[in-house]
């Protein structure tokens, strides 16, 4: 890959087409498609509505969009300060291993560190060994000692009320 070719921006509103497709791409690799249960309206909205929830970035190769990040801002009470939390990065895989993951994650990085944010931090699946290799070389720290919860707000309760 000639790294000249390698194009890494923010998304504008005319990539919400390419956005939902490398998401349903992500969707079908982690084997979880049945979940894509959101739609490109409401992903519009977040994105490049008021107010805006998300924000994504875009790897172009020779002008073909190949990968995303999409992140929010989260906080941390320790350093007092705003951070970034990325949900989603992704490169279709007959690009990766190409230095595109890499450069996607530096420009989220350099990001946070023009916006003075204190960190960046993001989940990955247990099963995932490649993505975890690949964060630990980049220099992240996989914390053991956490695990994610989730509420789904549409499903039926799971709390009683008390």
């Amino acid at each position: 890959m000639d790294k000249n070719n390698l194009n890494i921006r923010l998304a504008t509103l005319k990539d919400i087409e390419t956005l939902f497709s490398l998401i349903k791409a992500l969707a079908d690799y982690e084997k979880l498609s049945h979940e894509v249960i959101g739609n490109i309206e409401n992903l519009e909205k977040h994105l490049f509505g008021n107010p805006v929830y998300a924000e994504a970035i875009i790897a172009e190769l020779d002008h073909k969009s190949v990968g995303f990040a999409l992140f929010f801002t989260n906080y941390s009470t320790f350093l007092t300060k705003p951070g970034i939390y990325l949900e989603d990065l992704f490169v279709l895989p007959e690009y990766r291993r190409q230095g595109i993951g890499k450069t996607l994650l530096n420009f989220l990085i350099d990001l946070a560190k023009k916006r003075n944010f204190g960190r960046v931090e993001w989940s990955v699946l247990d099963w995932n060994k490649s993505a975890i290799d690949f964060y630990e070389k980049m220099g992240a720290k996989v914390l053991p000692d956490w695990r994610t919860c989730r509420v789904i707000i549409n499903n039926p309760p799971i709390f009683e009320e008390l």
